[in-house]
């Protein structure tokens, strides 16, 4: 199961992000957990200083923006 963390503090892109992560897992059926993380300190240990950021497994795949369908598809599930 993928561990996906969505890090942000609440605003609408994060929440976009969120939504949309959440769509891609529900359409193609892919086992995990989404986390939101909105702790700053948690957020900073990533090395991320632009949200929202999508964390899959542990590693940063997207900061700063969120990322089309498809593109989400495939972080996801690479």
């Amino acid at each position: 199961m993928k561990q996906v963390k969505i890090l942000g503090t609440g605003c609408a892109k994060c929440n976009q992000l969120a939504d949309a992560v959440k769509a891609v897992i529900a359409r193609e059926g892919i086992e995990a957990s989404v986390e939101k993380v909105e702790d700053i300190q948690r957020i900073m240990a990533y090395n991320v200083l632009a949200t929202p950021a999508l964390v899959v497994d542990e590693e940063v795949r997207c900061k700063g923006r969120v990322p089309e369908r498809d593109e989400l598809k495939e972080m996801l599930t690479r």
